[in-house]
């Protein structure tokens, strides 16, 4: 049977304030008490599974639920700056509401281009990719044969679904990602890829 290494791909807790859509970008935001009690709901979906390691966001968000998972499966995480969610520049923090009314032009110009726009001091969709890839392909090789834990974010992972089902980057909101759902990626040492679950 060809070895493969199985990721599951696992979205940050719910964070404050997230009842109002904004850009948190590589803000460093907590997580509300309802986010790290998904964490601790999320250890039991991993009964029966071997995790040989965990890799993690370096953000708070993605770093305290993979501490969580990690002592549960007895893996430490490593946090990997290359996991972090897209860095948004000067859109850091804000609502979509006050993006739109403040930035206008861009707002727009961004939805025109969703792959190549980059907010001012920040970094476009083709940027987060050419360093999440890497990262995660460093992984699946390191990790043949075995399976591993990786704590993003929302937009980090609908790059590495779409990369694994082969899916342009402009499908980007094509998938959704909610607070703490569960991915499951199989890769093969021939190049082939499965995605097993999305958004569980």
């Amino acid at each position: 049977m060809t070895p493969k290494t199985r990721i599951h791909l696992i979205r940050h807790g719910e964070v404050e304030g997230a009842g109002v859509p904004r850009y948190n970008g590589h803000t460093d935001v907590a997580l509300s008490e309802r986010g790290r009690a998904q964490y601790h709901a999320l250890k039991e979906r991993f009964n029966g599974a071997r995790i040989a390691a965990c890799y993690t966001s370096d953000l708070f968000r993605c770093a305290w639920g993979a501490e969580v998972l990690g002592s549960h499966l007895g893996v430490a995480p490593v946090r990997t700056p290359e996991l972090r969610e897209m860095g948004v520049g000067i859109w850091e923090g804000k609502s979509w509401a006050e993006l739109m009314e403040q930035y206008p032009d861009q707002w727009r110009a961004r939805l025109a281009d969703i792959v190549n726009y980059r907010v001012p001091e920040g970094e476009s969709v083709l940027d987060v990719h050419s360093r999440v890839m890497p990262a995660i392909n460093d992984i699946v090789e390191r990790h043949r044969g075995e399976e591993v834990l990786v704590v993003a974010h929302g937009g980090v992972n609908r790059i590495i679904l779409l990369n694994a089902i082969g899916a342009p980057l402009s499908s980007l909101f094509a998938i959704e990602q909610t607070y703490c759902c569960m991915n499951i990626i199989d890769y093969f040492a021939d190049g082939k890829t499965v995605v097993k679950l999305l958004n569980g």
